[in-house]
């Protein structure tokens, strides 16, 4: 049947590709089976008639075959033979052509190729191996993150395909169709982690023109760059290229790196001390001492070192001895005598 059917496309100058060849099958074997059914049936046979045919051999051709109706004489039953062969091969090339077209998109996701259907997801601009595998680690680690990978062309696929979370996006950084597809329009959070300080500042101002209003974080080798960023967008977050934990930390929480900048700022509002509990401080809970140098010195205790042990942030019924170490974030130094005063 695929033999004649080629033969004559061929002669009829046709191209049966893709879909065309199954729809053709079908079409050619209802048509001449249909004629052929009116010629070996009996006169005035229901099966033949224009309302009743399609429905017999659609069910047919499926293998359902409700019976409903069917052909009375032999050369009609052949016929039914005919169609529900012409309907396996017409089958047999759709499931074909559905699977080659799923086994496409697929593998134009894999290369980046599709655009991305996400919204209110972190856009990580750049891809460097290794790096980006634990960048993107920490940024899905709480499982609720989606992350759209962009990378340059020199990456042909994904580079971490079974990872759920992370949607692939190629070409261009800096190109507005690459930003399309990677839905920047709709994204929270943009991260850029180009492969130098010139290229981090395009894509930049690539992406404050698709989305002003995105959160930006760019990662730079040279904090000079700042000031050069901050006439892109004033609000853009600059973060040190050698320390990639900032820019998972910035993307999940906006505004925190410059909380880090102020704290390792001289001078800034707030500095980070430690004190040694003095010898005549009495047995007390961490939340107590929290209180009382929020209440006193308006300073925030980070963490308590005893015996050799640092605890970051305790539980407020820890207790701290005396002799303890205190690590806090203040205006000013608090000095040790001050602990004991009016106690």
């Amino acid at each position: 049947m695929l033999f004649f059917i080629g033969r004559l496309a061929r002669l009829l100058r046709l191209r049966l590709r893709g879909w065309r060849l199954p729809l053709t099958v079908a079409v050619g074997v209802f048509l001449t089976s249909w004629l052929a059914m009116a010629l070996v049936e009996p006169r005035g046979s229901e099966i033949v008639a224009p309302g009743n045919y399609w429905w017999y051999f659609v069910v047919t051709a499926a293998t359902v075959g409700y019976g409903d109706l069917f052909p009375v004489s032999a050369g009609g039953r052949a016929v039914g033979l005919y169609v529900i062969v012409g309907g396996i091969v017409t089958l047999t090339l759709l499931f074909t052509q559905l699977a080659e077209a799923l086994q496409s998109v697929r593998g134009r996701r894999l290369r980046g190729g599709v655009t991305l259907d996400l919204d209110d997801h972190v856009v990580l601009l750049g891809y460097l191996p290794g790096r980006t595998e634990r960048i993107v680690a920490e940024l899905t680690a709480e499982g609720r993150q989606q992350v759209a990978l962009c990378a340059w062309d020199e990456v042909a696929e994904n580079p971490m395909p079974h990872q759920d979370a992370v949607h692939f996006v190629r070409g261009d950084l800096a190109d507005a169709d690459v930003l399309h597809r990677a839905g920047i329009g709709r994204a929270r959070t943009a991260v850029v982690d180009a492969r130098d300080d010139n290229e981090a500042l395009a894509v930049a101002v690539a992406v404050d023109h698709a989305n002003p209003r995105v959160h930006l974080v760019v990662a730079v080798r040279d904090l000079r760059r700042r000031e050069n960023l901050r006439y892109v967008n004033p609000d853009v977050q600059v973060v040190q290229w050698h320390m990639p934990f900032l820019l998972t930390e910035e993307a999940n929480d906006p505004g925190i790196t410059e909380i880090y900048n102020e704290l390792m700022t001289e001078g800034g509002s707030g500095n980070t001390y430690s004190v040694r509990v003095p010898a005549g401080w009495p047995p007390v809970a961490f939340g107590e001492v929290q209180s009382r140098f929020g209440r006193e010195f308006g300073a925030t205790v980070l963490a308590v070192r005893s015996d050799d042990e640092l605890v970051v942030s305790p539980p407020w019924d820890r207790p701290v001895p005396p002799g303890a170490t205190l690590y806090y974030v203040a205006r000013r130094r608090i000095d040790a005598d001050r602990l004991t005063a009016g106690r």
